[in-house]
């Protein structure tokens, strides 16, 4: 299949090569080219602009925000002030895959202004960090028209172990992509919170790191994100915590929109905001940590 890939940090590099691995035709755009270098020696092409890449079947989007989304479909300008098109001035009619995490808002938006151009437009935010993307392991949340999500089938095959169809409004895998990225942080809170209790009465956080994954919360976030704990291994952030804070902020938005209480989404969100104030903005969103620690008198 051919198409366009737009966005390569650690998420979006690794599903490029994987898409080239599985045969398809990919050209690629980022804002900073030498990001495509090593893409380029493996087989992809570079596209000049956003509606280049956008000169495919599908068209897929792994950006941070959802500034740089709309930027890359709607136009903007590169760094010298150039128009830059984007994908909905692309000459083919590609369907656009979005894989970042954004509001329900702009996926709300991006739907219809696709439908308007007679484009398709689909709503799939990954769950995994950058190992699972290399490793072709992520799980997907979908949401879009079924005929447009088939069309999608043989990219999501490349990249993830399992997708999970939510709905046919694309925004509708956005609120479960917001929803897991708060129980994550929820639950690296609790695990901070429980292991700084144990380190203040004596017992080592890799004790309790052990006996709970081993029992009742033997699974991947709690295995993955209490071992980084556990080793105060918070840089290189895998997923950086202004990132982390733009999701929680997402999240208190859709909350405030649909008039849901979420009590512990205040408590996560100020210590992302005070952690990234006291370690800078390269440490990774399990750096509350550090924070929780350092509130008990750690």
């Amino acid at each position: 299949m051919k198409v366009g890939l737009i966005g390569l940090g650690n998420m979006g590099s690794a599903i490029a090569l994987n898409l080239i691995k599985a045969g398809h035709k990919v050209s690629v755009w980022n804002r900073s080219r030498d990001k495509a270098d090593a893409l380029l020696q493996a087989g992809a092409t570079w596209a000049a602009s956003p509606a280049e890449a956008g000169e495919a079947e599908v068209v897929l989007s792994m950006l941070a925000d959802d500034t740089a989304l709309q930027a890359v479909v709607f136009g903007a300008a590169d760094p010298q002030g150039n128009p830059l098109p984007g994908t909905l001035q692309s000459k083919a009619p590609a369907l656009h895959l979005s894989l970042s995490t954004i509001s329900i808002e702009l996926a709300d938006r991006l739907a219809q202004s696709h439908a308007e151009a007679g484009r398709g437009f689909v709503s799939a935010p990954v769950f995994g960090r950058p190992a699972a993307a290399q490793a072709a392991k992520l799980f997907i949340a979908a949401a879009g028209n079924p005929a447009h999500l088939a069309l999608c089938e043989p990219l999501f095959d490349a990249i993830s172990q399992r997708v999970f169809t939510i709905g046919e409004r694309p925004s509708m895998a956005n609120v479960v992509k917001l929803s897991g990225n708060f129980m994550i942080m929820a639950a690296v809170e609790a695990m901070a919170e429980a292991m700084t209790l144990c380190e203040k009465s004596g017992v080592a956080k890799s004790t309790l790191f052990d006996v709970l994954t081993n029992t009742l919360f033997n699974a991947p976030v709690y295995k993955t994100y209490g071992e980084i704990l556990v080793q105060g291994r918070y840089r290189p952030a895998g997923f950086a915590a202004p990132l982390g804070l733009k999701d929680m902020t997402l999240v208190s938005s859709a909350a405030q929109r649909s008039g849901t209480p979420m009590p512990v989404l205040g408590v996560v969100r100020d210590h992302l905001i005070e952690t990234i104030a006291c370690e800078g903005e390269d440490i990774d969103w399990s750096g509350v940590g550090i924070t929780v620690a350092k509130h008990a008198g750690l």
